[in-house]
């Protein structure tokens, strides 16, 4: 394999980790996401249980029309 194309390949991973990680910033500033009706939150003792359903659903419905809209030819 040429180490110019495994080059590419690392700088484009690196490119994505870089945008997935100002999305996560980002992401963490609206304060409704994660405590929508639906989440589902267990608190026992020491133990907290916490799964986001809806937020997952919100977040799955965004991303499928977001790449529906990318690409389309």
């Amino acid at each position: 394999m040429d180490p110019a194309y495994i080059g590419r390949i690392l700088v484009f991973f690196g490119v994505l980790l870089v945008i997935f990680g100002g999305v996560f910033l980002l992401l963490g500033r609206i304060d409704f996401l994660g405590n929508l009706p639906g989440d589902i939150t267990i608190r026992r003792g020491n133990f907290t249980l916490y799964f986001p359903l809806t937020t997952f659903i919100l977040i799955s419905i965004l991303l499928t029309v977001v790449m529906n809209v990318i690409l389309r030819r």
